[in-house]
């Protein structure tokens, strides 16, 4: 029986592959051997190079498997949908080609896996939404036919990713349109599981109101693949008292290292090793500045370590 603890660029700060402040990518992949990952994310795409040729040395050097590739867009947008339909296929294709584990026999789907996430900050729709992100009392949900688009995108990026033997799952997102329980609720009616299954986030799970023991085990029959990561709980009642974006507040610190933050991660150790019997990969994520990104080995390193000592053990 195996949990592999696994990282992912955004813990440097690595959200948008734009953004001018990122750190190199091979820093970013050697420090996560550092840390003591054994799996890594891709990242937004285009963040590490495009060509297994490219990639293959540095993964190889560093005994790092990339696992996972990431669609974090706009899923509601019919004009801006051709160009996510090129991405999906562009990720599925290289994470395809990429050496993996081998499954777990409790493991639902092997990886390599593709996350789905909705997000954007191009329109006014999404900006109002991630500026609620986290108040689902006040958040404005998506009308039907807006819903059913995003819902209509979201299989055909799955059954796209499943023509490259990759398993979509949907990762529910503070600040985009599948953040709460209700949108959760929404999406496991709409899309059948054997086309897409779930990636949950016990961190966006706690900011957006859902206790995130009682949330894994309600929709435990579709989860594929778990998120981690820990809040500061000072800091998250300071920023849900501020009008303040996801990220903004992630700027601000609201994420801290696994173990110093609100989320009880003994008892998430018992409910998946123990009751849940839980195989394959846990990512843990500690989104930042990626200014402040200096710092990002010695956080990683303490949530894998604290992670380690209650025994998650790979």
């Amino acid at each position: 029986m195996a949990i592999y603890i696994s990282g992912a660029p955004s813990s440097w700060g690595v959200d948008d592959p734009k953004n001018p402040n990122l750190p190199d990518w091979q820093l970013v992949v050697h420090e996560a051997h550092q840390a003591g990952f054994t799996g890594m994310e891709l990242g937004p795409y285009t963040y590490m190079p495009t060509k297994k040729s490219e990639l293959m040395p540095m993964l190889e050097k560093n005994q790092i498997t990339i696992m996972t590739g990431t669609i974090f867009e706009d899923l509601v947008s019919e004009e801006h949908f051709p160009s996510i339909v090129q991405e999906t296929h562009d990720i599925c294709q290289l994470v395809s080609q990429l050496p993996q584990k081998s499954k777990q026999s409790r493991q639902h789907y092997p990886t390599p896996y593709l996350t789905i996430m909705d997000f954007s900050d191009n329109d006014a729709a999404h900006l109002a939404r991630d500026y609620n992100a986290g108040h689902p009392d006040r958040a404005q949900r998506l009308d039907k036919n807006n819903w059913n688009i995003m819902m209509q995108h979201i299989k055909e990026i799955s059954k796209i990713a499943a023509e490259y033997g990759v398993r979509p799952v949907v990762h529910p997102h503070a600040g985009g349109f599948i953040e709460f329980e209700d949108e959760i609720a929404q999406l496991i009616q709409d899309i059948p599981y054997d086309l897409t299954g779930l990636c949950l986030d016990v961190g966006h799970l706690y900011y957006s109101k859902m206790d995130p023991e009682k949330t894994l085990i309600k929709y435990w029959d579709r989860v594929d693949y778990i998120h981690f990561k820990d809040i500061d709980k000072n800091k998250y009642q300071e920023v849900m008292s501020k009008k303040i974006k996801f990220f903004d507040a992630c700027a601000d610190q609201v994420m801290c290292p696994i173990g110093q933050g609100c989320i009880d991660y003994k008892r998430l150790h018992v409910l998946l090793a123990d009751e849940l019997k839980y195989e394959g990969f846990i990512t843990v994520e500690q989104e930042r500045d990626p200014r402040n990104s200096k710092s990002s080995l010695q956080d990683v390193k303490q949530s894998v370590d604290y992670l380690k000592s209650i025994g998650f053990k790979q």
